[in-house]
């Protein structure tokens, strides 16, 4: 090992006229050997370098591509959507309005029946009431007449004697007689 450190040693302390060697000094040599070192991969990594770029710029491109189709598909489906949504609120609101005007042409309809059956119930109400009426007025005119009637008969018999029956049928007769005279 030794030796092999000697000879890197030796090579470093050659002459540097006219041949070839390493040069030592560090300030003079690291920029020429970076500029060829960077040179080279300039020149053998353009391609590849190139290529990759060129790779991950197709990939970027395709993938804003893709972005931007999913985005219309995603803003086609929203507009969808949301005119389905305005279609559905309208037809909503439509039954709303149908079904409010349904219920309250029903309510007019049941009030204008119910209005109707209470009126002929308050007609056949007074009706029963007249007829009852009439019925009872009838019967206390029957019950008075025959109470009259009976109490007529009762003082006819009572007060009447032969006597008086006799007379008062004579006179009866008389009368009928004198009309019968003046209406010849």
């Amino acid at each position: 090992m030794k030796n092999l450190t000697d000879s890197f040693v030796y090579l470093g302390h050659w002459p540097s006229a006219g041949s070839f060697g390493f040069n030592t000094d560090i300030l003079a040599t690291n920029p020429i050997n970076l500029s060829v070192v960077f040179g080279v991969l300039i020149f053998f990594g353009k391609g590849v370098l190139n290529d990759l770029l060129d790779n991950r710029k197709q990939r970027i491109l395709n993938t804003i591509r893709n972005s931007e189709e999913l985005r219309e598909g995603a803003i086609q489906q929203l507009e969808n959507a949301r005119a389905r949504l305005r279609k559905v609120e309208t037809e909503a609101d439509q039954f709303r309005v149908n079904g409010y005007a349904e219920i309250e042409r029903e309510k007019l309809n049941l009030i204008n029946s119910t209005s109707r059956t209470l009126k002929q119930l308050e007609n056949y109400k007074n009706e029963t009431i007249l007829f009852e009426q009439q019925r009872t007025i009838n019967q206390v005119r029957e019950r008075v007449f025959q109470q009259a009637l009976q109490g007529a008969i009762g003082t006819l018999n009572s007060c009447l004697s032969n006597e008086l029956h006799l007379r008062t049928i004579n006179a009866n007769i008389g009368m009928f007689g004198t009309m019968k005279e003046k209406t010849d």
